[in-house]
């Protein structure tokens, strides 16, 4: 059942990624199954902020006007949140799958995370390819409206909010490799 179920989801995406599924919500929204229910689409982009990250081992600051040009599922999240930890696999999962020119997983340690934890985090969850960085002041998390973690956040190539999840979700559902494909694949046309 799961096998027909991922065929007409990507028979869906297939037909309808050169029609501008990406910039359509509805089309998005017609991928949407299990927990990619609870992601929420916006009719129309939404601004984000230019407030400043603090990019893994000291590499100076960043912000999410870096990211431009690509789509970014950007993780708002914490080493004291169990959820968190039960995601962050999938998150690194949909990186290496379908990161990069088009597509980037980006994920930000959200106020008071220990770098020296971070990397233990990653460590204990063997997770290797995906940033460290840091919210430190929560000045990107306070400016998104972001309340409680894990939220996770979809960009546009124009740096703007596109949909919004809060809560965890298995990102490793075909119904989530479905959406972000529908974005990658737009980003290529």
């Amino acid at each position: 059942m799961r096998f027909i179920r991922s065929a007409v989801l990507y028979l869906a995406l297939a037909m309808g990624a050169n029609a501008g599924l990406a910039a359509d919500p509805a089309a998005l929204e017609a991928l949407r199954e299990g927990d990619m229910k609870k992601l929420v689409v916006h009719e129309a982009p939404q601004p984000t902020t230019d407030a400043a990250f603090e990019r893994a081992d000291g590499a100076g600051q960043g912000t999410l006007a870096d990211y431009r040009g690509k789509y970014v599922l950007l993780n708002f999240w914490a080493t004291w949140c169990a959820p968190c930890r039960k995601e962050m696999p999938m998150l690194a999962e949909l990186q290496t799958e379908f990161g990069g020119e088009n597509f980037e997983v980006l994920t930000l340690a959200t106020g008071r995370n220990n770098p020296a934890g971070i990397v233990k985090f990653f460590d204990e969850i063997g997770v290797d390819n995906l940033p460290r960085h840091q919210d430190p002041k929560q000045a990107v998390a306070r400016e998104m409206g972001i309340f409680g973690l894990p939220i996770t956040v979809i960009l546009n190539p124009e740096g703007q909010e596109i949909a919004r999840l809060r809560g965890d979700a298995d990102w490793s559902s075909d119904s989530a490799k479905a959406i972000i494909a529908a974005l990658v694949d737009q980003g290529e046309s």
